[in-house]
């Protein structure tokens, strides 16, 4: 009853330390087909599959390394001839090994189907016009804006204090200005979402200051008007009557 305890048990360490051996070189030949990809390809990670006459190998990489190298034959399971887990089976390496060479040259031919691609591509662009000159008309109408808005300020400063908003309706839109001190803040044409013809972050397009320049005259006025009224009111006032 012992007879069976008596055997010799084989050992199988050669044949996992040739697995792993194998494994490794394969990992390290299709890292070099991974970073090629990537370069081709212009992107740290995706994957490619080619097909040979014995199935399909499907090479998914990141960062210019391989992170699985799955072979798919025409018959039977997947084998992941590379992967983040474990290296294969012997037997199903070995059967992936034998289509590995046309796994290679598939990848050849689909570079090699490149050759060529970008010979009669124009390298010649026509010139970029400069926006030198409507920039700077731009901003020698924003300045002139922001020069008589801050003159407001100065005024509102005066009369109304350190900071606050002189608002008006100009041809049914509303336009806002914000002091601070003797400085506007912003100038707002259109209401919460509308169009800063001044602010602290930089210029309008030239467009909007096309379209609104032509009512800054009319802001002023009404601005005149506001401050007329408000010096009309402060007229009416004696001590004598208090």
């Amino acid at each position: 009853m012992t007879e069976g305890l008596e055997a010799d048990v084989e050992e199988t360490d050669a044949i996992a330390e040739r697995r792993d051996e194998l494994a490794a070189r394969v990992r390290t030949h299709a890292g070099e087909i991974a970073r090629e990809l990537a370069v081709l390809q212009g992107g740290d990670y995706g994957q490619e599959t080619f097909t040979t006459d014995a199935g399909s190998w499907t090479l998914k990489y990141e960062a210019g390394d391989v992170q699985y190298l799955r072979f798919d034959p025409q018959s039977g399971a997947d084998i992941y001839v590379v992967s983040s887990k474990h290296p294969p089976e012997p037997e199903p390496l070995e059967r992936a090994m034998a289509d590995y060479g046309a796994f290679v040259e598939a990848y050849n031919e689909y570079v090699r189907s490149f050759d060529g691609l970008l010979t009669d591509v124009a390298d010649e662009f026509p010139a970029v016009e400069s926006t030198a000159e409507l920039v700077a008309e731009r901003d020698r109408i924003v300045d002139r804006v922001r020069d008589v808005c801050d003159a407001m300020a100065s005024q509102l400063h005066r009369y109304d204090g350190t900071y606050g908003t002189y608002a008006t309706t100009i041809s049914g839109t509303r336009w806002e200005l914000k002091w601070e001190d003797d400085r506007a803040s912003y100038l707002r044409v259109g209401g919460s979402d509308g169009i800063y013809l001044l602010s602290q972050y930089g210029p309008p397009a030239a467009p909007d200051v096309r379209r609104l320049a032509d009512d800054v005259p009319a802001f002023v006025a009404a601005f005149n008007d506001h401050v007329a009224a408000l010096e009309a009111d402060l007229e009416g006032v004696s001590f004598a009557d208090v």
